[in-house]
């Protein structure tokens, strides 16, 4: 009598464990396709798949928290761009021959695009207060420009050796995570398949 009370007061203790187990194997299930897709990316890398730009594992590189803002001082975040590509460009105000030619390249990259164009947006982050040149922001009318702190963003993002961030055209996917550092001074066609292959592949954003 007091062993079959004693299982009975154990049974709802493995049921717990049973069910547990149960909701973990499910959630396995589920998450399967994810953790596969991204260990094949990132760390099977297979022989087959050709990249220009470089890949950044996103688990060392999240966004920082920063003050960013717009040109007028209203807060606003690269976090809200979220559930879009992000071509990202850093560096000063003072925009002369190479920023410029980024901020051409970005344009067409994404007008490249086709009927993905949409998927994209482009985020300029200044990283001091030096006023923008007016022509400049209407040749290139529809970029995000967010003024943030230049020390937070050089340690955020990865560089080559002898380059600065700035020198760099960066990409962000929609899930936010900082995924590709395209080189300095880089091949445009390139680039252009680099950023249609991702869109092609992926199904967000």
């Amino acid at each position: 009598m007091q062993k079959q009370a004693t299982q009975a007061a154990l049974d709802p203790v493995k049921a717990r464990r049973s069910g547990r187990w149960k909701l973990f194997a499910v959630l396995m299930v589920c998450a399967s396709p994810l953790i596969l897709s991204y260990l094949t990316y990132y760390v099977i890398k297979p022989s087959g798949r050709t990249n220009y730009g470089a890949l950044i594992d996103p688990r060392t590189r999240p966004i920082p928290a920063m003050a960013t803002a717009t040109l007028d001082g209203r807060p606003e975040k690269l976090e809200q761009y979220a559930g879009k590509w992000i071509m990202l460009k850093v560096g000063g105000g003072e925009c002369l021959e190479a920023c410029q030619k980024q901020l051409f390249a970005m344009r067409q990259w994404r007008l490249m695009q086709g009927k993905n164009m949409d998927r994209m947006e482009r985020v300029w982050l200044v990283t001091d207060n030096q006023p923008l040149d007016t022509m400049t922001i209407r040749n290139y009318d529809g970029m995000h420009l967010l003024r943030a702190p230049q020390d937070t963003v050089t340690k955020w993002l990865p560089a080559e050796q002898g380059t600065t961030p700035a020198d760099h055209i960066y990409l962000i996917d929609p899930l936010g995570n900082l995924m590709m550092r395209f080189p300095a001074n880089p091949d445009p066609r390139k680039v252009y398949k680099d950023i249609a292959k991702l869109l092609k592949a992926s199904a967000i954003g």
